[in-house]
């Protein structure tokens, strides 16, 4: 029985789906996992195991905005480097199909650890350089301030869902690992066209961090993204240690 159906019943349209997973729809197992890989309440995440189309439409919409806000950034890199610009629009993007994937029954591991690196990630990254840099950001205005960081935090909240749906298959998790590894390297610390292409901070990436001139802004910022493209690393391999350790998981 897939995680669309329900006890008994066997949903065959869109809409039928839908409302077994707002109704009675099974939902797979929370496994027995420790507090730092499973730290959202389990009803927390039955809502939205049960309301997944609506998460996956929400997610889709972030990644139009998130596109929408990435033009200029977009009109001033060359074309090659496309694919490294819209960080947080992809992370949104994966999540969104890793969802819809295992509500229409055919759950993917390789979407579920993109999904993983991009909420963790990118999610996590944005409100650090929301605080990091925070006198700077006057000119976006407290309403977008505030947009900004807490559609973030909550691409960090589903990052926490995945567990439920996914066993991190260590395959799956080494290609998520080397794309965001790549993406890291040419947002950062080197890129073929001559120009990092890390996501457009307000401050001058040579000038001195105004609470350490010592430090960089682009330091500061880097900092940032290497620690937060280990923890989903980590994340990942540990859940399906923990899922072995559990009997949830058997060797293949």
């Amino acid at each position: 029985m897939t995680a669309a159906d329900s006890p008994g019943e066997h949903p065959s349209t869109s809409v039928e789906r839908f409302l077994a997973f707002v109704r009675d729809g099974s939902l797979p197992p929370r496994d027995d996992l420790p507090w730092y890989l499973a730290p959202l309440p389990k009803l927390l995440e039955d809502v939205g195991l049960r309301f997944v189309w609506l998460v996956v439409v929400v997610n889709l919409a972030g990644t139009a905005f998130g596109f929408y806000y990435y033009a200029g950034q977009f009109a001033a890199t060359p074309t090659l480097m496309w694919p490294f610009v819209p960080d947080s629009p992809m992370g949104t993007l994966f999540i969104a199909v890793a969802f819809g994937l295992w509500a229409l029954g055919r759950p993917n591991e390789y979407a579920n650890a993109f999904a993983l690196f991009g909420c963790i990630k990118l999610g996590a990254w944005t409100p650090y350089v929301l605080l990091a840099f925070f006198p700077a950001w006057d000119y976006v205005g407290w309403p977008m301030f505030n947009f900004l960081f807490w559609s973030h935090v909550a691409m960090v909240v589903q990052a926490f869902v995945l567990h439920r749906i996914a066993d991190f298959p260590v395959k799956a998790v080494a290609l998520a690992t080397a794309w965001y590894t790549v993406d890291l390297t040419v947002d950062y610390f080197y890129s073929p066209v001559g120009e990092v292409t890390h996501t457009f901070i307000p401050v001058s990436d040579d000038a001195g961090w105004f609470l350490d001139p010592t430090m960089t802004n682009l330091q500061i910022a880097a900092a940032g993204a290497v620690v937060l493209t280990i923890v989903p690393l980590f994340v990942g391999l540990a859940t399906r240690v923990k899922k072995f350790e559990g009997g949830a998981l058997t060797a293949e």
